[in-house]
C-alpha cells in the first residue's frame, strides 16, 4: 500500500538550472538564504562560535514575488539530497494519510541527512487549529500535529532544513511559525526600482533588445511590478516583435505590453460618435485635474482605445517609489479621480452622467474610508476605527463582534462624505475654470486616439500655468478608467 507514503520529488543533486546569480531584486533574503547554504557546506565556521544551524526558513510574501525561485536556487547551490512538495500533498480522502506521509517524508529525510525539504504553499495543511465552526477539519489538523511533532519534538530532526513558502502567514497556526521550528522568516517584496532594473537584466538575457530600449525606463514605468509581473512583461514584448516580424525589441512594443500586462488586450477603436466624445471627456477630465493639483502624480498617457473592461484610458506614472503619502497626496488623488465624474456634469449637464464613473465612485469610497478609519486625518482625530481585519477568517473572525457604536459610525459616514463632497466641488470648479482648455484636449484626443504625458501638459501649459510637482515626496500611483457597460 502506498497511500501512506510521501509524495515529495526526491533528488540526490538538485539540478535545478537555478543559482543565486539567476536571482534578481530581493538581495536581503538572498543574503538570509546563502547562510542556509554556507552552513550544509561548511558548518565548522559557524559551530566554532556556538551557532546552530537553522531549523526552518519560512518564505513571506506576495505571490510572484520570487518564493519558489528562491528554493530552486537553494537546492541548486547547496549540493544536497533535496525533497521538494506541495502542502496540499499531504491531505487525501483516506484518514490518516497525511499524519503518514509526515512521518514517511522525515524518516527518508533522516535517512539522507544533511539535506533540504521544500514545501510550497505551506498554508494548505499549516492552517490555524479550531477555527472551523463547529469543530475543525480533524483530518488536516492531525497532518499539522505530526508536523508540528516532527520539526521539533521529543526526538529532533538534526540535519534536516525545512523550507516553506506562502502568500498567507496571517492564517498559520502560532504553534508553526515559533522559533526552532521555522527559525527565521524571510520577507520577499515587491522589488524597488534598482531590484526591478536587475530583474529586467536577468529577463533580457536571451532576448534582443534595439539599441534605444532603455532598462531604466521600464523600471521606472512599473511601479509595484513583482518578477513574474516582468517576466511576463517582457515576453508579452517579445511575442508581440514575433507578431509584427520585426528582429527586434523596440519601444512600441514595450509600451503595448505595459498596457495590455495592467490593463488588458486592446479592442477596437470606438467610432465617431457621441458616445466617444464624452469618453473623451471623462479620460481628459481625469487627466486635467491630474495635471493642474501640484500634489497628484503627473500624467504620462490618456488613450480612447479600449482595454480590457474599461473603454478609455488615463495613466499616472509617479516620480518616485511609494512610501509614506501625505494628506494632501491623497486628497490630491481623490480629485483626481473624480475628474472624470466632473468633466461630465460640466459639459453634458447632472441628467447626463453615465455609468461610467462608477469603478472611480468606488475607489474614492475607499480611500476616503481609510483617511477616516485607518489614517486618522479627519476631524475625529488619530483614533483607529476599523472594525476588524478587511479578510474573514472562518471561525475566527466571524463571531468577532465590531467594537464600534452606532454613534461612531454614523460620523464616520459622515466624515467620509465631507471628504468627497468637498474634494468634489474643488474638482469641478477647476473644471469650469479650464472648460477652453478641455475642450480643446478633448478634439485633438478624438483625432489622434492617444496623447502622452508631455504633449498634454505642452496643451495645457498654453492655457495657464501648470504647478510645479513635489519632486521629494514618494506618491501613490494613481490609473483610472471609465468602466463603461459594453453595447
Amino acid at each position: 500500500m502506498q497511500f501512506g507514503k510521501t509524495k515529495a520529488r526526491f533528488l540526490m543533486e538538485a539540478e535545478t538550472g537555478v543559482k543565486f546569480a539567476d536571482v534578481a531584486g530581493v538581495e536581503e533574503a538572498k543574503q538570509d538564504l546563502q547562510e542556509v547554504v554556507t552552513f550544509l557546506k561548511t558548518p565548522e565556521r559557524f559551530t566554532s562560535v556556538g551557532a546552530r544551524i537553522p531549523k526552518g526558513v519560512l518564505l513571506v510574501g506576495p505571490p510572484g514575488t520570487g518564493k519558489t525561485l528562491l528554493a530552486k536556487a537553494i537546492a541548486g547551490e547547496a549540493g544536497v539530497p533535496f525533497f521538494s512538495l506541495s502542502g496540499s500533498e499531504f491531505v487525501e480522502m483516506f484518514v490518516g494519510v497525511g499524519a503518514s506521509r509526515v512521518r514517511d517524508l522525515f524518516k527518508r529525510a533522516k535517512e539522507n541527512s544533511p539535506c533540504l525539504i521544500f514545501i510550497d504553499e505551506i498554508d494548505a495543511v499549516g492552517r490555524q487549529r479550531g477555527a472551523g465552526i463547529g469543530g475543525g477539519n480533524d483530518e488536516r489538523e492531525q497532518t499539522l500535529n505530526q508536523l508540528l511533532t516532527e520539526m521539533d519534538g521529543f526526538e529532533g530532526n538534526s540535519g534536516i532544513i525545512i523550507i516553506a513558502a506562502t502568500n498567507r502567514p496571517d492564517v498559520l497556526d502560532s504553534a508553526l511559525m515559533r522559533p526552532g521550528r521555522f527559525d527565521r522568516q524571510v520577507s520577499v517584496d515587491a522589488p524597488d526600482i534598482k531590484g526591478r532594473l536587475s530583474i529586467l537584466d536577468v529577463h533580457c538575457r536571451n532576448k534582443k533588445l534595439a539599441p534605444e530600449v532603455s532598462l531604466e525606463s521600464i523600471a521606472r514605468r512599473t511601479p509595484g511590478f513583482t518578477g513574474a509581473d516582468l517576466a511576463n512583461l517582457l515576453n508579452e514584448a517579445a511575442i508581440l516583435t514575433a507578431r509584427r516580424r520585426k528582429e527586434a525589441i523596440t519601444l512600441s512594443e514595450i509600451d503595448d505590453a505595459v498596457d495590455r500586462v495592467i490593463a488588458g488586450m486592446e479592442g477596437k477603436p470606438l467610432t465617431d460618435g457621441r458616445s466617444k466624445r464624452l469618453i473623451a471627456y471623462h479620460e481628459v477630465g481625469h487627466a486635467l485635474v491630474g495635471t493642474l493639483v501640484a500634489e497628484h502624480d503627473p500624467v504620462q498617457k490618456v488613450t480612447l482605445i479600449p482595454r480590457g473592461q474599461a473603454q478609455g484610458l488615463t495613466w499616472f506614472a509617479p516620480d518616485e517609489e511609494q512610501m509614506l503619502v501625505s494628506r494632501a497626496q491623497i486628497k490630491a488623488r481623490i480629485m483626481g479621480t473624480l475628474g472624470g465624474r466632473a468633466a461630465e456634469e460640466a459639459v453634458f449637464g447632472h441628467a447626463e452622467v453615465t455609468t461610467g464613473a462608477g469603478g472611480d465612485i468606488q475607489q474614492v469610497a475607499s480611500l476616503a474610508r481609510q483617511m477616516v478609519t485607518r489614517f486618522g486625518m479627519s476631524d475625529l482625530g488619530p483614533v483607529s476605527l476599523e472594525a476588524g481585519n478587511q479578510e474573514v477568517f472562518l471561525g475566527r473572525d466571524l463571531m468577532t463582534r465590531s467594537d464600534l457604536s452606532d454613534a461612531v459610525a454614523a460620523k464616520i459616514d459622515l466624515a467620509v462624505r465631507e471628504i468627497v463632497f468637498k474634494c468634489y466641488h474643488e474638482t469641478k470648479t477647476l473644471v469650469d475654470q479650464h472648460r477652453e482648455c478641455m475642450d480643446r484636449l478633448v478634439d485633438l484626443l478624438i483625432e489622434k486616439e492617444t496623447l502622452d504625458g508631455d504633449e498634454f501638459r505642452a496643451i495645457v501649459s498654453e492655457f495657464t500655468v501648470i504647478p510645479a510637482k513635489d519632486r521629494f515626496t514618494p506618491i501613490l500611483q494613481s490609473s483610472s478608467s471609465s468602466q463603461l457597460p459594453v453595447q
